[in-house]
């Protein structure tokens, strides 16, 4: 009897919290030379959350001759963070493919251990926060045989978003056949 008694009470107390939450609000009364206080709510929704935008492809670099040295923009790579982050930090990573021409052999190949990138400064940002280039200038190109930071956001809240036109730097081995190598720059950001 005790535990349907209790059982009955919680319901009850449950089922007037409910009804008084589902009230109007009401005007509060305060004496004269006090504060009346009106408690007001409004809510900040998320956009589309963090991602990130690279050119369309194919884009050429440029051309060279056997050990010598292929460089050039591949175009603008954007992060947006939309998610209206307390701590709105991320690092976007790059990393290549090996580059091939005709049927892809191995005197057709040229291998991503040969494909530098290099981030440059930002073009544009939007924000608050410290956004930080991967690599600054050439002296600090990074070799794409495996992922690499192309660029980060190490602090800052909201939304904000960052854009660079990074460079690719392809050494051309000197056994390497004539021919249009094609391969693929992979961008992430998490």
């Amino acid at each position: 009897m005790f535990d349907t008694r209790r059982a009955l009470a919680t319901a009850l107390a449950a089922a007037i919290a409910s009804a008084m939450a589902a009230m109007p609000a009401h005007a509060d009364t305060c004496a004269a030379s006090t504060n009346c206080n009106t408690t007001v709510t409004f809510t900040v929704s998320a956009g589309a959350g963090l991602q990130i935008t690279v050119p369309n492809g194919p884009v050429s670099v440029g051309t060279g001759s056997p050990n010598g040295t292929i460089s050039g923009q591949i175009g603008t790579v954007t992060v947006s963070d939309q998610r209206a982050a307390v701590t709105a930090t991320w690092v976007a990573q790059v990393s290549a493919t090996d580059f091939t021409t005709g049927g892809g052999t191995s005197a057709e190949t040229i291998s991503n251990s040969r494909v530098s990138y290099w981030s440059g400064p930002a073009t544009a940002t939007t924000g608050t926060g410290t956004f930080v280039p991967g690599q600054t200038n050439a002296a600090s190109a990074v070799v794409l045989d495996q992922a690499r930071t192309a660029f980060s956001k190490t602090s800052g809240s909201g939304n904000n978003s960052a854009s660079w036109n990074p460079t690719v730097v392809i050494s051309v081995p000197a056994q390497a056949v004539a021919g249009t190598y094609t391969g693929v720059v992979r961008h992430s950001v998490a």
